[in-house]
């Protein structure tokens, strides 16, 4: 568990889990905090504003691959059980390239961040990954350039190993690159 600044400063304290069962609750608080990160300003796959059925489908996306195997759920949540942080550990499915695992639709809540709970969730991944499986050798992340996200992998032990300039299109004349960063887990 770990201890979090929460709204109007109170600490909130977060329990990370692994696989957690996939609940009604669980599916509209995922939903919740996607929202609120997006809408926060979060480089999760969409741009503000959004809405639950926005996010939805990349939802239901993730919900199906673990109920097929190859994504795994790291979620912390707060003592009421509201997912706050977020991860998906993505398997990959090549047959050269099954020794790493990506991570994916990595989210804190916007209240919650520079306090500490996203280097917690970084480092409950790498665990989660090597609990997983022993045999991973790796993780690997992309991230959208231009919010500094490339410190913060930096400093959680993240190195980055590819760039494409421009490749994500945000908005009409407003493109980012798209970086790719690697934590060995030998």
């Amino acid at each position: 568990m770990t201890a979090a600044p929460g709204p109007g400063g109170t600490r909130q304290r977060l329990r990370f889990d692994l696989d957690p069962a996939p609940t009604q609750a669980l599916r509209e608080g995922l939903a919740a905090l996607w929202v609120d990160v997006t809408n926060a300003g979060g480089a999760v796959g969409f741009v503000p504003p959004v809405t639950s059925e926005d996010v939805e489908p990349a939802l239901r996306r993730h919900l199906v691959g673990m109920a097929e195997g190859t994504t795994r759920l790291l979620v912390g949540h707060a003592e009421d059980g509201r997912p706050l942080a977020t991860a998906f550990l993505r398997r990959n499915d090549h047959r050269l390239m099954r020794h790493w695992v990506g991570l994916v639709t990595v989210m804190v809540h916007p209240a919650l961040q520079g306090g500490g709970v996203g280097r917690d969730l970084m480092a409950a991944a790498a665990s989660a990954a090597r609990r997983v499986d022993p045999g991973f050798t790796g993780i690997r992340l992309t991230c959208r350039g231009g919010l500094g996200l490339e410190r913060f992998y930096t400093s959680c032990g993240y190195r980055e190993v590819g760039r494409v300039p421009g490749a994500i299109k945000v908005a009409e004349g407003d493109h980012r690159d798209d970086i790719t960063f690697w934590l060995p887990l030998g």
